[in-house]
């Protein structure tokens, strides 16, 4: 695409919706606007608020153009959320699009699994509720019949707010090769569920991630005040968009660990054999179409429910006393998913003992522990980036580092799906970005203890050892 003086992202997380400004010439991100993402409860099933986060788009859009004049638009959501369409009047729904965490496509578990691809075939393992967008879609076409009649065109979810700009309707294979059951990852097609169930109709024209939509809608483009000719990239699943800028910039083997609610290892120049279904282990697909070895946790989610959302680092000596009391936070605070899926989350003690301090040094060196693991599975090897609010965490960087015993390079800024989802519009602004560059490798932490620390932590979780409190 065209060079773009100032990019807006869209960026969906699970937890908040996001517009930030990124400049073309250096990457920099030069203002920020940002909302909870919340879920409605009516209707036929917990639903994401679109209707909530176009209108604060629409507005964030129209106050920061004033000031930084906008040149193109790039996208990037969370994964598992699909727009089921059945006109072009408004938000274009036929159905809501489903919370994936909501546990409706579980009533239907057995009968979906006699129909799901094999493993092999897909690398997307059987996921709770509806992370599974297969299974979303089973879910609702049995559920709700009548509604699932109107549906006209399936369209991944980044690209459903592409056709909102745009009008043009889009599936992308970032977004299809996250988990869905819906792609073959060695052909790099629809998987045999999409024409087991005659799916194959519903399914928008495949796009390119880096392909332009638009132009912008008319009556868009007039309440905006941008060009009607205004660049909107087809978009990317977020954790791809962080993997973007250093598939361009690194040599394989590396580790890209993309954290926020979800923390995704991905593991470029690994080995799809180590994969393990049953912990979290799967391929991506990404922004080129290659299939790329991952394992993943619900890390965010599980830091802020063990530390109360507090602050995203520790005191040096309250990480001394979790270590030497041997305070440990243990797998899983969310069942089902990461590499500990039938384990439930425990305390070694009451954690309502700890200062604020001590629960954050704790839960820190739980989410760099449950990483390692999650390393092991995805094959990953190289050096490590860090990307997203995990990069802020000097405890969990140089937790890893120690563990790994490999560099761990914090990423700058504090949204690297962001920057990745520009280089959509502009893959020179890598260039530019990575010559002003600072990052160096995190020290290992030096704490004594550590190592024994961590043998004690895995031991008791493969002696799943009788714990006092259960959280």
């Amino acid at each position: 695409m065209q060079r773009a003086e100032t990019i807006a992202v869209l960026d969906i997380g699970k937890t908040n919706a996001k517009l930030v400004l990124v400049d073309g010439g250096t990457g920099a991100e030069i203002a920020l606007r940002t909302m909870a993402n919340r879920i409605h409860t009516d209707g036929p099933y917990p639903h994401f608020d679109v209707d909530g986060i176009w209108a604060f788009f629409r507005d964030a859009l129209h106050e920061l153009h004033r000031e930084h004049p906008i040149g193109a638009i790039s996208i990037t959501t969370h994964g598992a959320a699909a727009a089921l369409l059945g006109s072009e009047d408004g938000d274009g729904l036929a159905m809501p699009i489903l919370d994936y965490e909501h546990a409706g496509p579980d009533e239907l578990a057995a009968e979906y699994a006699a129909v799901r691809p094999a493993f092999a075939e897909t690398r997307s393992a059987r996921l709770p509720g509806g992370l599974n967008l297969g299974a979303q879609l089973f879910w609702q076409q049995h559920r709700f019949p009548r509604e699932f009649g109107n549906v006209r065109s399936f369209l991944t979810y980044p690209q459903y707010w592409a056709w909102r700009l745009t009008g043009r309707a889009a599936t992308e294979c970032t977004s299809l090769g996250c988990h869905t059951d819906l792609w073959n990852v060695q052909t790099g097609d629809w998987s045999s569920l999409v024409r087991r169930m005659g799916w194959g109709d519903l399914m928008a024209p495949l796009r390119s991630a880096f392909d332009a939509m638009g132009p912008l809608r008319p009556e868009l483009a007039r309440e905006l005040g941008l060009s009607r000719d205004l660049p909107v990239a087809c978009g990317i699943h977020d954790s791809n968009a962080s993997l973007l800028p250093h598939l361009i910039r690194h040599e394989k083997p590396f580790s890209v660990i993309s954290t926020g609610t979800w923390v995704v290892i991905f593991a470029p120049g690994g080995g799809m054999e180590h994969l393990d279904e049953h912990r979290d282990g799967l391929a991506n697909v990404d922004a080129f179409g290659t299939p790329v070895p991952c394992a993943r946790f619900m890390g965010g989610r599980e830091f802020e429910q063990l530390t109360g959302n507090k602050a995203m680092a520790a005191e040096p000596g309250a990480l001394e006393a979790v270590v030497s009391r041997g305070i440990m936070a243990l797998p899983s605070f969310c069942r089902g998913t990461g590499p500990f899926p039938g384990q439930s989350g425990t305390w070694s003690l009451d954690p309502g003992q700890l200062t604020p301090d001590e629960r954050v040094a704790a839960a820190s060196l739980y989410a760099a522990l449950v990483t390692e693991e999650a390393m092991r599975i995805a094959d990953a090897s190289g050096p490590i980036i860090v990307e997203g609010p995990f990069a802020a965490n000097a405890t969990y960087c140089g937790a890893l580092a120690a563990l790994t015993r490999r560099p761990v390079i914090r990423s700058a800024g504090q949204t690297g799906t962001c920057f990745g989802a520009a280089l959509l519009i502009d893959r020179s602004i890598l260039e530019r970005h990575a010559a002003a560059s600072t990052e160096k490798p995190v020290p290992p932490l030096e704490i004594a203890g550590l190592n024994a620390y961590a043998r004690d932590w895995r031991a008791r979780i493969a002696a799943r050892r009788p714990i006092a409190v259960t959280a």
